[in-house]
C-alpha cells in the first residue's frame, strides 16, 4: 500500500568515500531541517534492494546522488528518469543495484514518480567522509533546488498517489 500525500527524499551514496557519498550528506542535513509532514528523508547509503521497500510505499521519490561524467565537478542536472536506462550512463559504484531495482519495480508496477537530482564528481577513488570544495560549495544550492521541488511536489495533485 502506497503513502498518500508523501515525498521520500532519499539520498544514495558511499559516505566514506568522499564527493561519491553527496547523497547521504545531502540527506543528514536535510534531516535536520524542519520540513512538511507529508516528507521523510532517508540516507539509502550505497542503494540496491534494500530500498525497494521504499520505492513501494511513497508515490514520489526525489534522489540524490554522485554521478561520472564529463561535467564539472559540482554540476548539478535534473533527471525524470522513467527507466533503468534513463539514469546516466556512469553512475556511481552502486549503479547496477539501482538500475536492477528500479527495472524489478517497472516489472511490478509499483515505480513511483522519480525525479533525480545528479551532482557530477571527478572520482569515487577519494578515501574520506568530507566533500571536495567544489562539490561542497554547490550543496547549499542542491537543498534549494530539493526544497523547491519538493514544494512544487506538494502543490501539484500527483503526489496525491
Amino acid at each position: 500500500m502506497k503513502y498518500k500525500n508523501k515525498i521520500l527524499i532519499l539520498g544514495i551514496g558511499n559516505y566514506l568515500m568522499g564527493d561519491e557519498g553527496i547523497g547521504v550528506h545531502i540527506a543528514e542535513r536535510l534531516e535536520k531541517e524542519t520540513l512538511p509532514l507529508e516528507v521523510d528523508v532517508l540516507d539509502g547509503g550505497t542503494g540496491g534492494f534494500h530500498l525497494l521497500e521504499y520505492f513501494e510505499l511513497y508515490p514520489n521519490v526525489i534522489l540524490i546522488d554522485a554521478t561520472l561524467d564529463s561535467n564539472p565537478p559540482g554540476t548539478i542536472r535534473l533527471i525524470k528518469p522513467k527507466f533503468a536506462k534513463d539514469f546516466p550512463q556512469a553512475m556511481s559504484t552502486h549503479d547496477i543495484g539501482l538500475k536492477d531495482m528500479v527495472s524489478a519495480l517497472q516489472i511490478m508496477g509499483t515505480i513511483p514518480d522519480i525525479d533525480l537530482f545528479v551532482v557530477s564528481i571527478e572520482s569515487i577513488q577519494q578515501q574520506g567522509i568530507a566533500l571536495t570544495p567544489e562539490v561542497e560549495a554547490v550543496v547549499p544550492l542542491i537543498i534549494d533546488k530539493v526544497k523547491t521541488l519538493m514544494h512544487e511536489l506538494l502543490a501539484n495533485e500527483k503526489v496525491l498517489g
